[in-house]
């Protein structure tokens, strides 16, 4: 009896380190894209092709710019703290803009990626501000951490443009760039005049939920095991790292949006973050979209909702 007891606990501790073994391995893969060249592409994959991929995760590549900064009046850099030199696109509609709105995308896209939002906004006449996160786009970097660490780029981003003497600054952020806009309203407190947060996750824990759905698996307690890893792998305690929480320090009107479809984000995340948010506020909920642009899925009504956050 004794030998099978410690036959069924060395194989559960056995289990338990090979899972925990994985889970640090797609944590990793999550929060790393690889540079273009580093990336191997195979057109057909054989079966332990698969099965590595299922074990340790899928090297993805960093995605370029796909549009050149010719529509930019100004392709501006700054830095962080650590040294990673951030890209952005300053595009100036008018010498008498209504304002300035800083425009954030999401994991793994760039700033080419809301340029349909910053023209939208241009012709309501606002100046724009589109930046690349660290990792992405043309920024510098390899690792991303889901909102934590860019809110260091939104503050970077909002300092730039209040040194330009701006005095009306609008934040729009759409998944992981509107976390990290609630995260940078946590850390700096920065005094913007309204918020745009489109699809923001509850957490980071939630987003590794979502995540983990779209792969048709149970999300526990891969979730939480890929949680832990993310944030002990880059430095920090990811379980912190709640946007729903986040939002109670907002002080200005907010417009809160999110598509009925949303296959990553839930209906109870968005209505926590609305419930927590104390400032003047909107939600607006889109039928007809899913994890993705609403300004493109639901163009008229994205500019109706918008065009009435910002003139009130």
């Amino acid at each position: 009896m004794k030998l099978l007891i410690k036959i069924l606990l060395r194989t559960l501790l056995t289990i338990f380190i090979l899972v925990n073994i994985i889970t640090a391995f797609h944590a990793y893969k999550f929060t790393h894209f690889y540079n273009a060249a580093d990336v191997a592409v195979k057109q057909q994959k054989t079966g332990w092709d698969k099965t590595e991929d299922i074990l340790f995760g899928i090297n993805v590549a960093k995605k370029p710019d796909s549009i050149t900064n010719t529509i930019a009046s100004q392709t501006i850099y700054l830095y962080t703290k650590d040294s990673i030199q951030l890209e952005g696109w300053w595009i100036k509609t008018t010498d008498t803009a209504k304002g300035t709105v800083i425009l954030f995308h999401g994991h793994g896209s760039t700033k080419a990626g809301i340029l349909l939002e910053s023209e939208e906004f241009g012709k309501m006449g606002y100046n724009t501000l589109l930046m690349d996160f660290r990792a992405h786009g043309n920024s510098g970097g390899n690792t991303t951490t889901i909102g934590y660490y860019e809110a260091e780029d939104v503050q970077l981003a909002y300092d730039f443009i209040k040194n330009k003497g701006e005095k009306n600054i609008v934040l729009w952020g759409i998944s992981m760039g509107a976390a990290a806009v609630s995260k940078a309203i946590n850390d700096y407190n920065l005094p913007a005049n309204k918020i745009i947060l489109e699809m923001p996750f509850g957490s980071i824990l939630q987003a590794a939920e979502g995540r983990i759905k779209m792969m048709q698996l149970p999300p526990e307690p891969l979730a939480t095991l890929i949680t832990f890893w993310g944030g002990t792998e880059h430095g920090f305690w990811a379980f912190g790292m709640k946007p729903a929480e986040f939002v109670k320090k907002i002080n200005c009107p907010v417009l809160l949006q999110w598509g009925r479809k949303d296959p990553r984000v839930t209906q109870a995340e968005t209505d926590l973050i609305y419930a927590n948010i104390v400032a003047p506020k909107k939600l607006v909920v889109y039928d007809n979209a899913g994890h993705e642009s609403l300004c493109e899925k639901e163009n008229a009504k994205w500019l109706s909702e918008v065009q009435d956050f910002l003139k009130n």
